[in-house]
């Protein structure tokens, strides 16, 4: 209830979101500095609880992919010249697929931009060895992410995941040195218990994770999953298990779904207030503007040898939704600063948003702090039931249309 009530005070608008087919669009061009992600889409074995765009890995077309990934980045870079880059996030998809190609790629980045800040990487744990994080270290990556999902081989075995024994490749990867080691876990999968996920949570940190992603198991429409995610009241329940388990052991929250050791640097993929994307479903943010590229790899390919922008499908902000935008996503970090709020839109958050936070606080789900607002326990867990609402009625479309038709005219988000 408190859900729905939220999303009609913010939104203040029966309009619906509409994404188009417009290429023209280059507001991008306006931005001093931006993250980059960018995608490599191409996995061994494609898990069926995976809902990110993927498919299998095939040489020659891994090969046609590198040059069109390069022609898309240096097109980038004369069209926006040496622009400051904040930091850079490689995902997948499997990256370690293209290992070899990493070098020439982040070299045309450092060509065509300056790039002095964090690189990250996903890897899945069959990848880890000491040659590919020797590899990693030298071309300049400082942060790993590693799809552990699980420990426990019954809960990889429910999700469709081979198992690999997790706790050695996290070891390898801590004794490798690098700054940021991330473990992303899975909670709410079919027949999990709390003793599990705790046994989970712990290893990790055990291994020698700097921090660990905990995420809600979602069945995406188009996913694959013979065994479904356990109900919102098992999540919750595991989910409060995880924050006793991070206090117990003095670790930090980071986000609602992340967990850190403290005084350690930290790492989120998914929280930028700017960013340009390279590859294919690789989306681009600007100040007005949110671009996602055609999710097919042969179209994207095509494209970009065709010297066209592989733009799929487009949606221009108004300023209110735009500021909405930056206020969910940043409400993921628990954390809603006014500095950073005034520097994309030239007015403090208390004054566009005064009377919902009026509300928030009311409502014990935020609480004033020197910079602005930080989400309470009961905020936080009522942002995890929104984040998966979202994920549902909009990303989940957006992703499955995107899917069957690499270039759609028209997606409307009611």
């Amino acid at each position: 209830m408190i859900t729905s009530i939220l999303r009609v005070l913010l939104i203040r608008s029966f309009k619906s979101l509409v994404f188009e087919n417009n290429v023209k669009e280059q507001s991008e061009l306006e931005m001093n500095e931006f993250g980059i992600y960018i995608h490599i889409p191409f996995c061994t074995t494609l898990c069926p609880f995976c809902p990110y765009n993927k498919e299998k890995y095939n040489e020659e077309l891994a090969s046609k992919y590198k040059e069109a990934l390069i022609s898309e980045i240096e097109m980038a870079g004369k069209s926006h010249g040496r622009k400051n880059i904040t930091s850079v996030y490689f995902g997948g998809g499997t990256p370690a697929l293209m290992l070899e190609d990493l070098e020439d790629i982040t070299s045309i980045l450092k060509k065509n931009f300056n790039l002095n800040n964090n690189m990250g990487i996903e890897l899945h744990p069959r990848d880890i060895d000491k040659y590919c994080l020797t590899k990693l270290k030298n071309i300049g990556f400082d942060m790993i992410s590693i799809g552990i999902q699980s420990f426990n081989k019954k809960c990889l075995e429910s999700l469709g995941r081979e198992y690999v024994y997790g706790e050695d490749k996290v070891k390898l990867v801590s004794e490798a040195g690098f700054k940021v080691i991330d473990v992303d876990l899975i909670f709410g999968i079919n027949g999990q218990s709390r003793e599990e996920l705790r046994k989970d949570f712990l290893a990790a940190f055990k291994s020698g994770a700097t921090q660990v992603s905990t995420y809600p198991f979602i069945d995406f429409s188009y996913a694959n999953n013979k065994n479904k995610p356990l109900g919102r009241k098992d999540k919750r329940e595991l989910l409060d298990c995880i924050n006793t388990i991070s206090n117990d052991i003095y670790c930090e929250r980071t986000s609602v779904w992340t967990f850190g050791k403290k005084n350690v640097s930290k790492y989120s993929s998914i929280t930028r207030d700017l960013y340009i994307g390279f590859g294919p479903s690789a989306a681009t943010l600007t100040k007005d503007v949110f671009k996602v590229n055609t999710f097919s790899v042969k179209e994207y390919i095509k494209s970009v040898k065709d010297n066209k922008k592989a733009t799929a499908i487009t949606m221009k902000f108004s300023k209110r939704t735009r500021a909405l935008y930056w206020l969910f996503w940043n409400a993921y970090t628990l954390k809603l600063s006014n500095k950073e709020f005034y520097k994309l839109f030239n007015i403090n958050l208390e004054e566009f948003f005064g009377v919902e936070f009026k509300i928030a606080e009311f409502l014990q789900l935020v609480k004033k702090v020197s910079d602005g607002y930080m989400l309470t326990k009961r905020g936080a867990y009522i942002y995890h039931l929104m984040e998966q609402r979202y994920t549902h009625e909009y990303i989940d479309k957006t992703w499955r249309i995107t899917k069957e038709n690499p270039w759609p005219k028209e997606i409307v988000l009611k």
